[in-house]
């Protein structure tokens, strides 16, 4: 029996094992988890509601259809244009001499590549770079040591090769850093920054707690979109980066979020 899991994580456990093993009994995941049966068809529910799993008399079955998560190579090759002017610009935001945590995922990966590229022009040096990301670490390698390159502990997840608990939040605990820059599915109108998968906004949620400011980089597709994962609230210590067609959906999501202290960049504008 797991014991005393907090809800998200328990969550982002039924939906792994649901995708791993094709089902999941609601009685099963009653006794692993040691919470009653009503509270696992919440959490099921929950779930359903993401499109994360579709749920059957008794047990829940991988969803058909609705948001998925895809490999990084995939997802990366999609919206490049906008993903390496989000790139450029956050990392325009970066000054010397100072620590960040870099989150994994494709807008995040485009933020490295501009890091290494700054670097490598002599506009970087002494930089630190916190990451549970095994691409961003690798995509950074080549401007080390201007840039210092440390990642953090935890359990692979080779979809998105990242680190996440057990063990990436752990190794988060214990640091604060200047800047966290992070990605997400989802920025919300009422100032929510979302995930589709919940071991990563578990993660998500360590980097935010251990930064003095966030660097939120989105293309505008994810505006005004909410997914189950919550990561955080945007704040005036909040930035987001965003690029891509501007939508009436985006733009009343940009203006929520200034309304909340936030401030907002478009990056191909």
């Amino acid at each position: 029996m797991t014991a005393a899991l907090p809800a998200e994580e328990r969550r982002a456990r039924m939906a792994e094992r649901v995708r791993d093993e094709g089902i999941l009994r609601v009685a099963d995941a009653a006794a692993e988890f040691g919470v009653s049966e009503v509270t696992v068809r919440a959490d099921l529910g929950r779930l359903e509601a993401a499109g994360l799993v579709r749920r059957v008399h008794g047990s829940a079955l991988p969803a058909r259809g609705g948001p998925r998560e895809e490999p990084l190579e995939r997802v990366s090759a999609r919206d490049a244009a906008a993903k390496r002017a989000i790139g450029r610009r956050a990392a325009a935001l970066v000054d010397s001499g100072t620590s960040v945590l870099l989150d994994v995922g494709s807008t995040t990966l485009a933020v490295a590549h501009a890091l290494v590229d700054r670097a490598e022009r002599g506009e970087l040096d002494e930089l630190v770079v916190v990451t549970n990301g095994l691409s961003i670490a690798l995509a950074l390698e080549p401007a080390v040591p201007r840039i210092t390159v440390v990642l953090t502990g935890g359990t692979l997840r080779p979809l998105q090769h990242s680190l996440v608990d057990p063990g990436a939040s752990e190794s988060l605990a214990e640091l604060h850093v200047d800047l966290a820059i992070l990605g997400c599915n989802g920025v919300d109108d009422e100032g929510r920054i979302t995930n589709l998968n919940l071991a990563e906004a578990q993660v998500k949620r360590a980097m935010l707690a251990a930064s003095a400011a966030h660097l939120v980089v989105a293309e505008s597709a994810k505006l005004g979109v909410r997914h189950l994962g919550t990561i955080g609230a945007a704040s005036p210590a909040t930035t987001l980066v965003t690029a891509g067609a501007w939508t009436d959906a985006a733009g009343r999501c940009a203006a929520a979020l200034a309304s909340f202290g936030a401030r907002v960049i478009r990056a191909d504008t």
